[in-house]
């Protein structure tokens, strides 16, 4: 799953691939945003883990699972 966090302040977006589902992070999104969390601590799917202020974010974009493509076809 692709997510994108626009950080507050700063000139590029983080961009991430994580193993966790789109209802996780958005769960984890709205407990940092509510005031629950203080950090927006996502996982990535090599196992790095990633902190961001909630009070600094901007926007969190979820994408859509991709299918991993195999082979040599064309686009």
């Amino acid at each position: 799953m692709e997510v994108k966090i626009g950080v507050q302040h700063a000139p590029r977006e983080i961009v991430l691939e994580s193993g966790q589902s789109a209802e996780e992070v958005e769960q984890v999104v709205a407990e940092a945003l509510a005031g629950k969390a203080q950090l927006l601590s996502l996982v990535d799917e090599h196992g790095r883990k990633l902190l961001v202020p909630a009070d600094r974010l901007a926007y969190v974009e979820i994408g859509e699972p991709a299918p991993r493509k195999v082979g040599f076809g064309t686009l």
